[in-house]
């Protein structure tokens, strides 16, 4: 049922509330209207109004202003209150259940990968090794363990079958012909924006809006169009408010301004507790070695050194992974995402709760990698870029990984992908499933990375700009139907899979 807006609201803001109530906003906030009681403008007859006026003036209403919204942009809004828990994460009961399984395959490859290997899921490093690694922490590219017998845990492609095989059960016996013309690998009935709402939603993308990355190469003196926007992002930045910037990057970020953008549209200032709770992360690395540990340095290994822009970070990459595997506050996101922690017992006590361990947190490690290292560009920090890093996977990247029916989640992305390619270049689309070459097989992986890996790090950026303007990544669908609109013409000739690739 849908709840009148009203106590919608006021369920929003309990909620809001109830969240900053343990932040350190919360007590710095406290800490200042009670520094202010000793400032003579602040009299005793209009207390609550000087204290609140001076919060506005230093600036503290606007960093409050920031954390509301940053809270109404991750979460969902709020379910009916005698909605189930698992409403939240996901409504679709089939899509639940589908999550689940697939996770249960991925714990169990890992599980066996420990039998045979025979090491366990996580131990105690002994002290000399600890000391080493501590040594080498800022050179961890340079050691050459063999990692020949690790294997990655799923591929792309191992993913995609299960979202092709996706089934909504109330659709198998009555024959819905409308949605049964879809021809293409995603078989769930999701509803998906058709060009007039996309067209709306995107209205900055117009053709007739200024862009950055397009609109200052252009036989156009570019400083028409790039001064003035560089100079309106400098205002932004000035003014600290989130939302200003949120809406600001949809055109493009100016390289120069972009680190600090994207931290104010993520709401991340990297204060002091920030770097402390960075360095706890670093202190668990030494301290303890995962069976992960081992597969993010494979994986790390296999992308980011045979790539010639990202090889230069590589430490950065290690340093960053090693920490997100141990991060437990990213266990929060599994509040509103469809996936569950992984757990996995200490030996001998299986199925008892107290001995449960999450483990690891995260465990899509192949695609992580290639999310990682475009950031290394603009964050050279190690505790800012992880923290910027942790805040773009809760918000976004998680959404690639796991099976629900949000429409910036994959099967959405993938559904929108088909109906753009099938409604407007439905010769192209017929052809290459003719040849056998469906598209999706070819766009899966583009979007399951972001793009990652297979745009130049520069176009890249630009389009991650509009991921987090539009706090969505249906822009990843529109992009791959984009590029096969650009390559029509040469697809059309094609016979092969290989030869469409």
């Amino acid at each position: 049922a849908m709840l009148d807006p009203d106590s919608g609201l006021s369920l929003t803001i309990a909620r809001i509330v109830q969240r900053l109530k343990g932040s350190s906003l919360h007590s710095q906030l406290e800490r200042q209207a009670r520094v202010s009681l000793h400032k003579p403008e602040i009299k005793l007859e209009s207390l609550k109004e000087d204290i609140k006026d001076f919060l506005k003036t230093s600036g503290w209403e606007k960093k409050l202003q920031n954390a509301v919204y940053s809270e109404l942009n991750v979460f969902p809004s709020p379910c009916h209150p005698a909605a189930p828990a698992e409403h939240m994460k996901e409504p679709l009961a089939y899509m639940r259940k589908a999550q689940g399984s697939w996770e249960k395959r991925i714990l169990k490859s890992l599980n066996s990968m420990c039998t045979e290997l025979s090491i366990p899921l996580a131990q105690k490093r002994p002290v000399n090794e600890q000391k080493e690694l501590l040594n080498k922490w800022n050179e961890m590219g340079t050691d050459e363990p063999d990692l020949s017998l690790f294997r990655p845990v799923y591929a792309p492609k191992d993913f995609l079958e299960v979202l092709m095989n996706l089934r909504n059960p109330n659709y198998e016996n009555g024959e819905q012909p409308s949605f049964r013309n879809h021809l293409g690998l995603i078989q769930v009935p999701l509803k998906v924006k058709d060009i007039p709402e996309l067209k709306e939603d995107f209205s900055e993308l117009g053709l007739n809006i200024g862009q950055l990355g397009i609109d200052d190469s252009t036989q156009v003196p570019p400083e028409f169009f790039e001064n003035e926007h560089v100079r309106v992002g400098q205002k932004v930045l000035a003014e600290q408010d989130s939302a200003a910037a949120q809406q600001y990057v949809r055109q493009g970020c100016p390289t120069a301004l972009r680190a600090d953008l994207w931290a104010l549209i993520l709401n991340i200032s990297n204060q002091p507790e920030d770097i402390l709770y960075y360095e706890q992360l670093k202190s668990n690395v030494i301290q303890h070695d995962l069976l992960v540990d081992s597969l993010i340095y494979k994986d790390v290994k296999l992308t980011a050194s045979n790539d010639d822009y990202y090889f230069v970070f590589e430490d950065y990459l290690y340093q960053v992974l090693l920490c997100f595997s141990r991060d437990t506050s990213v266990l929060e996101h599994f509040t509103y995402s469809s996936a569950t922690p992984p757990k996995s017992y200490i030996r001998g006590k299986l199925g008892i709760e107290e001995y449960a361990v999450f483990y690891p947190p995260n465990v899509n490690y192949n695609s992580f990698i290639l999310s990682v290292a475009p950031l290394c560009f603009l964050y050279h920090e190690p505790s800012k870029l992880y923290q910027i890093f942790r805040e773009m996977y809760v918000r976004f990247f998680f959404r690639l990984h796991s099976i629900s029916s949000h429409p910036s989640g994959i099967v959405s992305l993938c559904l929108l992908f088909e109906t753009l390619l099938q409604t407007h270049l439905p010769q192209l689309f017929y052809h290459l499933r003719e040849i056998g070459a469906q598209p999706l097989r070819i766009s899966f992986k583009w979007m399951v990375r972001a793009f990652s890996g297979y745009l130049a790090t520069d176009q890249l950026l630009l389009l991650w700009d509009r991921i987090l303007g539009y706090n969505s990544l249906e822009i990843l669908a529109v992009l791959a139907a984009a590029v096969f609109a650009f390559r029509a013409v040469n697809l059309m000739e094609v016979t092969s899979l290989a030869a469409a690739e």
